[in-house]
């Protein structure tokens, strides 16, 4: 798990692009999950999860060391960092690198059920990217049926 926790080399300027509309403020990047989710602290210290296969931003602590202490729990590393998933996909072969993640050829909002079989390595900027402005727009038109 530590390696999630490894994203110096990472812009998250260029990860949120297609996130401003979700998250507008400025935010460092604390960790990531081999699915590309990313776990953001605002300007007050509070550490948020930008789950991107929902496009859902969610408050998980109310500061980094709390973060950090809380993910080192077994229930906390499962939910946030998807450890049994993400082993299996190792099984698979499915092995993404430091900019990479595991992606999924059918949004996971449109499936009835995740399936091993439509996972693939992806880049990590594209995915995020790709997800972020994907559910802006589907929450665009949800929004204009209404």
């Amino acid at each position: 798990m530590e390696e999630w926790f490894q994203v110096d080399h990472l812009d998250v300027e260029r990860l949120l692009s297609e996130w401003r509309w979700l998250s507008p403020g400025r935010m460092a990047l604390v960790a990531r999950n081999a699915f590309g989710d990313l776990f953001l602290c605002d300007e007050t210290g509070s550490v948020f999860w930008l789950n991107v296969a929902i496009g859902g931003l969610t408050k998980v602590s109310e500061s980094e060391a709390g973060f950090h202490e809380m993910a080192g729990t077994t229930q906390k590393r499962e939910e946030w960092f998807a450890e049994g998933d993400t082993r299996a996909a190792e099984r698979r072969g499915l092995l993404p690198n430091r900019s990479q993640c595991i992606a999924f050829s059918v949004p996971l909002v449109f499936a009835e059920r995740p399936s091993p079989d439509t996972t693939y390595v992806a880049d990590l900027y594209e995915c995020v990217s790709f997800l972020g402005d994907f559910t802006d727009r589907f929450r665009a038109c949800r929004m204009a049926r209404k």
